[in-house]
Order: structure tokens, then sequence, then C-alpha cells
């Protein structure tokens, strides 16, 4: 805790026992005293005329009587109420000690629930953090008229690049480094740096031109910490745990016992374990035997290198491919099986559909859409799957 908050705080507390304290200290004299003494004063006058006028004549012995007792219930009232006042003089005191446990105490308890020990900290530090940010935006300026004159300045544009993401200015950040990447593309730490700003201009997806960087680079080097952390990351947003597991596998056993990142690796992949145990808790696995063969007829038709993709869609529902094999024409006849490790997407599963059509189709174009010229067959299987064998015969062309 700040030393310098709990030093105000007991300043504060002092304070408010100066304030308390000398109060019920203070002695408190009798209610308007001098009152009192001038009542007691004119009423011994008083009595003495009475006693001449008496002496006189002037007033009999009753009415002397009477004037006389009502002088002394004057004087009684005045004698009663000077003494009532006379035990506050000490009245209250007993508070003093209690108060000044109490007050404090309570005082740190109500801050201890209600407010933030750390505030002045935080305070500095987005102070400093403010300051930090000002003097990096000074730099920027600076820097960006200094390339404008010298646009050839590698490592000017690097640093302009680090600091556009330093100030968490990714879209500028990776646009910067998109520019480095076209001058040195075989800077392996700038196409990282490239990927990752791009990815989180984008909200942190890895999906597209980020993930094809990070492919890049670990065919140059696989055994890259960066590239495997973020290659992980990819295959982790498109449900794809199995490869993610591989690539943070691997980057844990290269890093160091001592590393502070080989906790978080670790933590990430029980939690890769957990969604796995899931997934093969949910769906069970489910392998479909396909047999292959094309019409005779048609065989002639296209090379012996034409690109055969075999794969089961659901009958009703998305027509993405849920498992998928690419052979050649040559390969013909053939016998495979599908399964949920052939998926494109691995949270879909064949056995999360009641009918699935096997289809084999050789296409001219070598690309996984349907065109004009194909040769196609399919067939149909219903639930259960177990022990099935789906035959296809290649019989049509795509018109």
């Amino acid at each position: 805790m700040n030393t310098l908050f709990w030093l105000i705080v007991a300043g504060l507390i002092l304070a408010a026992l100066a304030m308390l304290v000398p109060a019920l200290l203070k002695k408190q004299l009798p209610v308007d005293d001098d009152h009192q003494q001038r009542n007691i004063k004119i009423a011994r006058q008083r009595l003495a005329e009475l006693k001449q006028q008496l002496q006189d004549g002037v007033l009999t012995q009753t009415q002397f009587d009477e004037q006389y007792a009502e002088l002394q219930l004057i004087l009684n009232d005045d004698i009663q109420a000077a003494v009532l006042t006379q035990p506050s003089n000490r009245q209250g005191r007993w508070v003093i000690p209690l108060l000044a446990l109490l007050l404090p105490c309570l005082s740190v308890f109500i801050y201890l629930m209600l407010g933030d020990v750390n505030a002045l900290n935080k305070i500095e530090l987005q102070a400093n953090e403010t300051k930090a940010a000002e003097n990096v935006a000074q730099m920027i300026a600076k820097l960006e008229q200094r390339l404008r004159q010298q646009p050839d300045d590698m490592e000017g544009w690097k640093m302009l690049a680090r600091s556009y993401s330093y100030l968490q200015q990714y879209q500028q950040a990776a646009d910067v480094y998109a520019k480095l990447y076209r001058m040195q593309p075989e800077d392996i730490d700038v196409q990282l740096q490239y990927a990752n700003n791009l990815a989180m201009s984008r909200g942190g997806r890895m999906a597209g031109e980020p993930e094809q960087l990070i492919g890049r680079v670990l065919q140059k080097q696989p055994e890259n910490n960066n590239a495997l952390w973020l290659a992980g990351m990819a295959k982790a947003e498109q449900g794809d745990y199995k490869q993610a597991k591989h690539y943070w596998e691997k980057l844990a056993a290269l890093l160091p016992a001592n590393s502070e990142s080989l906790p978080q690796v670790r933590q990430m992949l029980a939690a890769l374990d957990a969604e796995l145990a899931k997934q093969a808790a949910a769906v069970p696995a489910v392998e479909i035997q396909v047999r292959v063969d094309i019409d005779t007829a048609l065989k002639a038709k296209l090379p012996a290198d034409t690109t055969l993709f075999i794969y089961a869609q659901a009958v009703t529902g998305p027509k993405m491919p849920l498992a998928i094999v690419r052979k050649q024409l040559a390969d013909l006849p053939l016998k495979l099986v599908l399964n949920d490790s052939m998926a494109m997407q691995p949270s879909t599963h064949l056995g999360d559909y009641p009918q699935l059509r096997i289809v084999a189709r050789l296409s001219q174009s070598g690309q996984a859409t349907t065109q004009p010229g194909d040769l196609i067959g399919s067939t149909e299987l219903s639930q259960p799957f177990a022990d099935r064998v789906a035959t296809v015969l290649i019989n049509q062309e795509v018109k």
C-alpha cells in the first residue's frame, strides 16, 4: 500500500479529532450565571424593603408573608438551576477515548470496503503512460517528417511501425509493416510483426493473410517460437484444436524451463485438451468405407493426373464438405476411408447428420468448386454409418 496515502489518511483523522476533542473537553458554565446572581441580589434588596415596609406599617403581616413566600420561590428556582448546570462540566468526556479509537478504525474499514488503496499509484501510472504516449506521438511526427525526406531508411520505418503498435494503432502499424514486407520480403521479423498487427487490426482474427504469412515463416523456420505461437492461435480460432496442440506442444518443448511464456503455453494446452475431450465425448467417431471407380467410356476423356475429390456432405444442411480427400484419376479404382480427421472444419462431424451424400468428382481445373466439364458420381447413406460401404461410380459430366 502507498505510504503517502496512509499519511494523508492519518492527517485527516487527526484533523477530525482536533476539531471534536476540544469541544468535548471544554467546561460548560452554568446557564446565564450572571443573570442568576443579579436576581439573587435583587431579591435580597426586595426582602430588606419588605421588612422596612412591615416595620413602617405599610404592609400587614399577612401581606408580608405572602410576598416573602413568593420571593423565596423565585430564589429557589435560581439556586436549583445553578445546581443542575454543574454536572455538565464533565458530561460527555467518556466519549473522547471511544471516539479516538472508533474514528480511525471505522474510517479505514469503510475505505477498504468501498475505496481503492492503490488509487494514487494508478493515477501516477496513468499520468506516466499519458506522458509516454505524448512523447511517442511527438516522436512519430518527427519520424514521419524524416522518412518523407529519407524513404529508404529501413530502421526508421521499423521504428515507426513499432511506435504505432505501442500506441495500439494496429492498422497504421500493419500498413507500415506491409511496406516493409514489400521492401524486405525475406525479413522474418517483419513478416511476423506484419501478421500480428494485421490480425490485431481485425479484432484478433488470424484467418486469411495473417495465417498465410505465418505459414511462410514456418516453412523457412519451423522452430520459430513466435510463428509457432501465432500458428497455434490461428488453428485454435478455426476450431482445429489438434493442429493448434501440435504447434504449442512443439513450442513448449523449445522454450527454456525458466521462460515466462512457458506457463501460459501449458495453460493453453490444457484448455485445448479440455476442448478435445468435449468433442470426443459429444460425438462418436464415424468411419465410412468408400469405393470409387469410373465408367470406362469416360476415363479416356481426361488425363491421368486430373484432380479427384472424394468427399462427404450433408443431404440436408450445409453443403460444405464434412470430410474430403484429394486423389488423381490414375488412382482409380480405389478404396479409402472418410472420417472426422479429414474435416475442413474440425467443429463439424459426420455423425452430426442423419443422411450423407458421398461424392467423387474429377476436376479439370483442379479447383474445389464444381465447373462445367467435370465428371461426377455420388451415392447416399443414412444412419447408422458404422460398417457401411459407399460405392460411387463416376458416370456423369457436369453441364
